[in-house]
């Protein structure tokens, strides 16, 4: 079965783009596909270089996450903007996994939750991610705005479950290639 973690870089609870990855896995799950979402961004300790280094024991959190991902087939990501940026903790939770050999061509889709946008956070994310030499699939990636409204509490109306099941279809296409 094809494993993917889906990673909200939101930690608010009532977060568009966790609301978001839920209908994501609500649709993978007509296709029988496993979908994981993590939920320990806000638990990530700072990311410090000398917990980093080689020898070294990461906290437990970074090397459940490590672990996580490893395992998984594919990586799904949907972020806010914050400031023109990607929001802290999902930064630093990508600073701990720059190092992460097993990860690199690790397949991964990005969704944007925003209706108006996210275009600078999307940018630095997508420059983070290959810079981190993970394999970006844009064909199964929707970084421009397709959500029409604010998300609240789910995703229910058929146009944007219907991206998100060409999303799925284009996905486990791209994981299958491996």
């Amino acid at each position: 079965m094809v494993r993917i973690i889906a990673i909200s870089g939101s930690l608010r609870q009532r977060s568009s783009n966790s609301a978001l990855l839920r209908a994501f896995a609500r649709v993978c799950r007509d296709v029988v596909l496993d979908v994981v979402l993590y939920e320990g961004l806000g638990g990530l300790p700072h990311f410090n270089p000398d917990l980093d280094e080689e020898g070294a024991e990461v906290p437990p959190p970074v090397r459940e996450l490590r672990d996580l991902l490893i395992g998984a087939d594919a990586i799904v990501i949907s972020s806010p903007e914050y400031a023109h940026g990607v929001p802290g903790s999902l930064k630093n939770m990508l600073d701990w996994l720059v190092s992460v050999g097993e990860l690199v061509d690790k397949p991964v889709a990005l969704l944007n939750a925003s209706p108006q946008g996210g275009d600078y956070a999307q940018n630095a994310l997508l420059e983070t991610l290959r810079t981190m030499n993970w394999r970006v699939l844009e064909s199964a990636s929707r970084v421009k705005p397709f959500v029409r409204r604010k998300i609240v509490d789910e995703v229910s109306d058929d146009e944007t479950l219907e991206v998100l099941r060409q999303v799925v279809d284009e996905l486990t296409a791209r994981i299958s290639e491996r």
